[in-house]
């Protein structure tokens, strides 16, 4: 079961509680299959989907060797993009991680590259990120807590240009039933609360708000959902929103290793007509295998 985290790697992670709780589990969007194999200290990971109408997936191999605190992922798409990682941690200073990220597309030409740095240490998680070819942007965010309050915020300043492009800020509470978290977003432009309830070992509840100062359409985006554990093998998740698409979600573990997902998306203000767009109505699911 999800708790709320004391202190989060990530400013970005303040409610994630409630945002897994409202985004995780509801395959209705695509049908997706996930293949995990390990062996020692190499493990593989296959996997794809049909979102957006075409299959796409990729391949991943990570060799990991956590006495030297190293790990090597490579990974292959099937939209012919080769993309690399190499981290380091608790090496240089402990508490400290390096990662570089890069990325090549050949038909395209198109490449990206980010070196990656994240402390961590008790109440106190930072992290900075330099973007090689996009600016260069240099990104730097941080989150420190105390007796279950969090403050957390984030900026990107561009190199060349000499000014600082994005900021957001964050604050919340975590206690060990509930969480709390308001969030500003897109230089503050956008606002959003989250709430989320460990209500008893085998039901939660949770809640969000969004709302952007800038949006040619008023009012303030809502949504409420809940997670109920029907056994230790399986669990039911429940949201709507306030333009009443109401969202189911089962999961079931067959067996050990092997997970099955499913999903459906009614529209409630839809249910007698015909969209032009495409279907008002969604279903989905998922497929884990992982030995």
């Amino acid at each position: 079961m999800s708790l709320p985290q004391p202190v989060p790697p990530s400013w970005k992670d303040l409610g994630k509680s409630s945002n897994d709780l409202l985004g995780k589990d509801y395959p209705f969007s695509t049908t997706s299959l996930e293949i995990k194999t390990k062996s020692n200290d190499v493990s593989f990971k296959v996997a794809g989907n049909n979102s957006g109408g075409a299959i796409i997936g990729d391949l991943e191999a990570k060799y990991g060797n956590r006495k030297h605190g190293f790990t090597l992922t490579n990974t292959w798409t099937t939209a012919n993009v080769l993309k690399s990682q190499i981290e380091l941690e608790n090496q240089i200073a402990k508490g400290l991680k390096v990662d570089i990220l890069s990325s090549l597309a050949p038909e395209k030409g198109t490449k990206t590259a980010a070196i990656n740095t994240a402390f961590k240490q008790s109440g106190l998680h930072t992290r900075a990120s330099l973007d090689v070819f996009k600016g260069p942007t240099f990104t730097a965010d941080a989150v420190v807590g105390r007796d279950g309050f969090l403050l957390g915020g984030e900026a990107s300043y561009d190199v060349t240009g000499g000014i600082i492009t994005r900021y957001a800020a964050a604050i919340g509470y975590n206690a060990p039933e509930y969480a709390v978290t308001v969030h500003g977003l897109n230089n503050l432009r956008t606002f959003s609360a989250s709430y989320y309830h460990r209500v008893s070992p085998d039901v939660e509840a949770g809640a969000k708000a969004v709302y952007d100062s800038k949006a040619t359409t008023g009012g303030v985006a809502l949504e409420v959902g809940t997670k109920v554990y029907l056994d230790p093998a399986a669990f039911v998740k429940a949201k709507i929103n306030n333009v009443g698409v109401i969202a189911l979600g089962y999961t079931q573990a067959l067996r050990p290793g092997v997970k099955l997902g499913l999903g459906l998306a009614v529209d409630t203000q839809k249910l007698n007509q015909v969209s032009p767009s495409g279907p008002a109505h969604k279903v989905g699911a998922s497929f884990t295998f992982d030995s």
